[in-house]
């Protein structure tokens, strides 16, 4: 039996943020609304006509900016409470995947007596949220689309919180607010979100048609643009099909649950705060190599789809070739991330079991210290 769910409403519209008050139309039943955002990106301006157009709407806005990278659950309890005071009606998460999660969470918070630390695992988020419009300013995370948030929880430790209350009710896709990301960032987005459909792709444990589609799609779009959208940052098609593919690669995932890339990644993160999407973009194509023997068809059918090859390896070849062409950072050293350090961060990964039981190939404590040594 397969099933898949993703969000019933979702709505593309390059420069569609200046028309946020009809976006927001339906959703919002006390005019006031709250945005989850962090500093960088209100300070960029990528909210201004979206906030002008509520305001002359007749909606009352408060903006809550302090998230942050790897949100804590400090931060998210005190955008919760701030949230709660202000009466809210409707939460937009504005921003790339910390803010979203952030803004998942909260959602539910401000309408569910759950405490947070009950939220944790899968299925364990139940009961009434508040509205929830999902925006995104980066194409990786496709968290607009998925059922998932992380929480750093502690010092360094990362908790997921999965669960079908935590879709969003409605999205919006602007590519325009997609248009000043940096080369970097567009690249390890861009990895981040070709990692979530090759990991559905392989997804031992739900993988199934519809999620092969997705991921297919997805990596059809990212592979054809991705380079394009590091060189040409206003090209609007890039940026389009950009975020389209870090949407579809979501969808995918949200169904199909990711696997040891993201294990042995979150470890970078929550150590030593390497961006999410290129902590990804560091291990993949090790983690790649290592489950080769037991994924070496299905990397092959992706391949063969995207028109590279027809073996694993040559799927491998061509995710190198990406990452060599966009310039990401290929070695742990890279990142400050120094040798002694292998050892408790492949102990970290090895606790990620609700990733590692999806991998092809069973993950080891010998396999992780081997590919982080790798990449050192």
């Amino acid at each position: 039996m397969h099933s898949f769910q993703t969000v019933s409403d979702i709505r593309i519209e390059t420069g569609g943020t200046a028309k946020l008050d009809h976006y927001v139309e339906g959703l919002c039943q006390n005019k006031r609304i709250a945005i989850v955002t962090d500093k960088g990106v209100r300070s960029l301006g990528l909210l201004d006509a979206g906030l002008a157009a509520l305001k002359d709407a007749g909606y009352a806005v408060f903006i809550f900016d302090k998230v942050v990278a790897d949100p804590p659950q400090e931060i998210v309890l005190k955008g919760a409470t701030a949230i709660r005071k202000f009466n809210a009606g409707l939460i937009i998460g504005f921003g790339g995947g910390s803010p979203m999660d952030t803004a998942k969470v909260i959602a539910h918070l401000c309408a569910s007596d759950q405490p947070i630390e009950s939220l944790y695992g899968v299925g364990n988020a139940k009961g009434p949220t508040l509205p929830l419009l999902l925006i995104p300013t980066t194409s990786g995370t496709g968290s607009e689309v998925t059922n998932v948030a992380i929480i750093t929880t502690g010092a360094t430790a990362k908790e997921g919180i999965v669960a079908d209350s935590l879709y969003a009710d409605r999205v919006l896709l602007d590519a325009e607010l997609t248009f000043g990301l940096p080369a970097s960032i567009t690249a390890s987005t861009g990895i981040d979100a070709m990692v979530h459909a090759i990991e559905a792709y392989t997804s031992i444990r739900q993988k199934n048609p519809l999620s092969d589609t997705f991921a297919l799609a997805a990596l059809r779009k990212l592979r054809s643009s991705i380079i394009t959208a590091c060189e040409d940052g206003n090209n609007v098609e890039a940026r389009n099909d950009m975020l389209m593919g870090a949407m579809l690669a979501g969808q995918a995932f949200s169904n199909a649950p990711v696997a040891a890339v993201h294990g042995l990644a979150y470890p970078l993160g929550g150590f030593f705060h390497v961006p999410h999407g290129l902590s990804n973009a560091l291990v993949l194509t090790e983690v790649m190599k290592y489950n080769l023997p037991k994924a070496d068809h299905w990397y092959g059918e992706i391949a063969r789809d995207l028109g590279v090859g027809q073996t694993g390896s040559d799927l491998i070849d061509e995710m190198l070739r990406i990452k060599e062409e966009t310039k990401v950072p290929k070695t742990l050293t890279e990142v400050n991330i120094p040798a002694d350090a292998i050892p408790i961060m492949a102990e970290d990964a090895m606790k990620k079991t609700r990733v590692l039981m999806n991998n092809a190939r069973e993950m080891t404590y010998d396999a992780v210290v081997d590919i982080y040594e790798k990449i050192l």
